[in-house]
């Protein structure tokens, strides 16, 4: 049972749960095993909800809601995963209008960040196939032209501003000598913050396995920049 009451942004996890359930209407089995979900969740993925169901309601400016509350992680995402501001750009676009073709397999009441954060992975993981498959560029003298280097959000390093720490710059720069999977389980669970049980539904795999992968992924940082088990690696995408 959907209430219609008006949800306040700044009433917190109590108003976007009041809005999503209703507080005066009763409650039968499904609304109370959906009320103990709703109070298992962050507060974000609860105002993630509120917008997914009422844009799929037709209500356009809770799309807008929802794309201004995760384009901005999404896109630190993509860039880290491609390392092309532009290309990174361009996906998170064809991410959103997937999700808008999709919304209708949306099911009611789940979390709809991971959802969507899968479609940017697998969107993003096309785009990379497509680069592997294309043909290479030569420079005049017959040599591979050399990629611009770019930090884990993809911004080329003379458009840079301010400039990264040194610990942070290594950092960037040991994550491109990770394997791509590896790099996948670091990039969401160190800097993007999702669990692992996230982030193995994007990635398609287990959370055993992005623990795994994570932990050797830090592993091998560490050993890369010679930091001392006591030292956090520094990976910002500010």
């Amino acid at each position: 049972m959907i209430a219609a009451a008006v949800f306040h942004p700044g009433a917190g996890q109590g108003g976007a749960l009041a809005w999503l359930m209703g507080m005066d209407a009763p409650l039968d089995a499904a609304d109370r095993g959906r009320t103990e979900r709703l109070h298992a969740m962050d507060p974000e993925a609860i105002l993630a909800i509120q917008a997914m169901e009422r844009y799929c309601a037709g209500e356009v400016a809770a799309f807008h809601r929802l794309y201004t509350m995760l384009a901005p992680r999404i896109l630190a995402y993509l860039r880290g995963l491609i390392g092309d501001r532009a290309a990174a750009e361009d996906l998170l676009q064809h991410t959103f209008l997937k999700v808008h073709e999709a919304r209708a397999v949306y099911v009611r009441g789940a979390n709809p960040i991971p959802w969507i954060y899968t479609i940017a992975h697998r969107t993003c993981l096309d785009e990379m196939r497509k680069r592997r498959r294309s043909r290479v560029r030569l420079t005049t003298d017959g040599t591979l032209a050399a990629p611009p280097r770019a930090d884990i959000t993809g911004t080329a390093e003379e458009a840079q501003a301010p400039a990264e720490s040194p610990r942070a710059a290594a950092a960037m720069a040991a994550l491109q000598h990770l394997p791509e999977n590896q790099r996948q389980a670091l990039i969401l669970t160190k800097v993007q913050g999702r669990s692992h049980a996230e982030a193995a539904q994007i990635v398609g795999s287990t959370p055993g396995a992005i623990k795994l992968r994570a932990h050797r992924a830090y592993v091998t940082l560490r050993q890369i920049l010679g930091t001392k088990s006591d030292e956090d690696v520094e990976i910002d995408l500010a």
